[in-house]
């Protein structure tokens, strides 16, 4: 009787803290992080503001709760990428197809936390907060090292010897192509753009990891060196 009546209070606690997280995120999402507050996640949720935070310190807490769950959820689909046989290629551009995905599904989570990566606005993060989120961005990036490993052993890519050089590369393009199509051009092309260009930027990558010898700098390149 006594197990039983435990469990059923964890599994409560458990739905409030869910329901919790579910209702802040509305809130992020609709708001933006600078006009959201603890009273007004708590009017979501259905429950009282100190009960919110019987369960979170701050709204910085449950904002960093809703980013890990998000990173986690994009972690988990990244990691079925190949599963179907596809080449290292492929693979990174279907990396590169899902986060662009990612991203659009949701913009507000992605800008803050881009703000948060650049340090472009002092969230009140405590430092296990931080020491988490970048924990759980680089598991998501160490996937593209794993797909250029699988690219030098399978022969497809030759000319990479530094793996984080290379993931970082795939990395700040596609966050850099994004952040850019943010503040120009209109909105109603903004994802147009986003995927022609990433997709034509991917495109140059991936045959420069192709490539036997390393373009020289100093002269065009005539279209002559290996493949």
């Amino acid at each position: 009787m006594g197990d039983r009546l435990e469990q059923r209070r964890r599994k409560e606690k458990e739905q409030r803290k869910n329901s919790i997280l579910k209702a802040a995120r509305r809130q992020f999402l609709n708001r933006g992080f600078n006009d959201v507050t603890v009273e007004g996640i708590a009017r979501e949720a259905r429950i009282s503001k100190g009960t919110v935070y019987l369960y979170f310190k701050s709204k910085e807490e449950i904002y960093a709760h809703v980013l890990l769950s998000h990173i986690g959820k994009f972690h988990e689909q990244m990691r079925e990428l190949g599963s179907d046989g596809a080449n290292a290629s492929e693979r990174l551009h279907l990396f590169a197809s899902a986060y662009i995905d990612f991203f659009f599904s949701n913009r507000e989570l992605f800008r803050i936390f881009m703000n948060f990566m650049l340090q472009t606005v002092p969230f009140n993060f405590s430092d296990d907060m931080k020491r988490d989120l970048i924990h759980a961005t680089n598991r998501t990036i160490e996937i593209v090292e794993e797909i250029f490993t699988a690219g030098l052993s399978s022969g497809e890519f030759v000319c990479t010897n530094d793996l984080k050089r290379s993931r970082n590369a795939v990395w700040g393009l596609l966050n850099g192509i994004i952040a850019l199509h943010l503040f120009t051009g209109r909105e109603s092309t903004c994802e147009e753009r986003i995927r022609s260009n990433v997709r034509e930027g991917m495109e140059i990558l991936i045959e420069g990891f192709r490539k036997r010898t390393p373009l020289r700098t100093g002269r065009p390149n005539t279209g002559k060196e290996a493949l």
